[in-house]
């Protein structure tokens, strides 16, 4: 019986002590929480996931790949029990074509007031304008678009059944029409305009009366092998907070080798300029360093090139993020 008794206190003790620690302040006791653990990420999950988007093909806008997997997205999310907000509206590109789009919203936890957005662009580039060859074509854009988009679906999967375990809301944004800017040699007049389509469009036109969120978290190309994620300007200067966070929180988890503390030096226009600067909401950019990247905007943004291990870094990363939120 002692050494039973004695075993029930150790237990306790420990068991005790993984949950909170107290330290004396003066004649305050300061309770410091320990981190929770969120549900498994699983890369193998959101691996899978990009291999569905690139059964569609390219999805660039007024494709029958890009409405087949548009279609795909609602459904897994609707299977995935959060409530779906589409928003149709069209798009001009910088060569006056009209481009018939959709941002798709998925929320979880929709009674909690303080909310988080986790968004992606789901469209792929129509030209390979980086590339040597078949500069025209569209490219497959397994990280650029399906990378951001396969770790939002994982997370939404696992929201699925245990959404109740993260104490904010969750919004989840795929923007269309990210990817049809000019060419990268083209020099234009007001060029930045005929990026970020959907999320442009987002930013004036919430999908909801008076929307609004604590902060929110872009990815784009997220899957790639030996992805290097720097410190965006834009990021830094609207949300310098939760890029400290976020960061932080990678190295804790010991992804400090994806997550570098250089800073990228200029701003990349991509969907978290306009819900910064139009919808007011501080967004930051967790987007590869794809300025030295051969696959970008050209036909090696394939399947190969991606990497369980860096899909595994961002959305785990993501998970204890949004469950520790206070």
């Amino acid at each position: 019986m002692r050494r039973l008794l004695f075993f029930l206190i150790i237990s306790f003790v420990v068991t005790y002590c993984g949950r909170k620690k107290t330290t004396e302040a003066g004649n305050q006791t300061i309770v410091v929480s320990k981190t929770i653990k969120p549900p498994a990420f699983s890369a193998d999950s959101a691996y899978f996931f990009i291999q569905q988007q690139l059964h569609y093909g390219p999805r660039v806008p007024n494709s029958k790949g890009h409405k087949q997997c548009g279609d795909y997205l609602i459904a897994q999310f609707k299977a995935y029990n959060a409530q779906v907000v589409v928003q149709s509206f069209q798009g001009i590109t910088f060569t006056n074509e009209t481009l018939h789009l959709r941002n798709i919203i998925a929320s979880y936890n929709t009674s909690k007031e303080k909310r988080i957005i986790l968004a992606a662009h789901w469209d792929t580039r129509p030209f390979a304008d980086k590339d040597e060859k078949d500069k025209n074509k569209p490219i497959d854009g397994a990280n650029d678009g399906g990378s951001g988009v396969a770790v939002l679906l994982e997370i939404a999967r696992i929201l699925s059944t245990q959404a109740d375990r993260f104490p904010t809301g969750i919004d989840i944004i795929l923007f269309d029409g990210e990817d049809y800017g000019p060419l990268h040699d083209q020099s234009i007049d007001s060029e930045a305009m005929y990026w970020c389509l959907g999320s442009q469009y987002w930013a004036k036109n919430k999908h909801q009366t008076n929307y609004g969120a604590y902060y929110g978290i872009l990815l784009d190309m997220v899957g790639a092998r030996d992805a290097t994620f720097l410190q965006e300007a834009y990021s830094l200067h609207y949300a310098g907070e939760i890029v400290k966070k976020v960061w932080n929180t990678a190295e804790q988890l010991g992804y400090g080798a994806y997550f570098s503390s250089q800073n990228s030096g200029g701003g990349i226009q991509d969907d978290h300029v306009a819900v910064n600067e139009i919808a007011a909401i501080p967004m930051i950019d967790i987007v590869d360093d794809f300025s030295s990247k051969a696959y970008h905007h050209t036909h090696l943004d394939q399947l190969d090139i991606i990497d369980h291990r860096t899909l595994q870094a961002v959305g785990e990363t993501i998970l204890y993020v949004i469950i520790n939120e206070n």
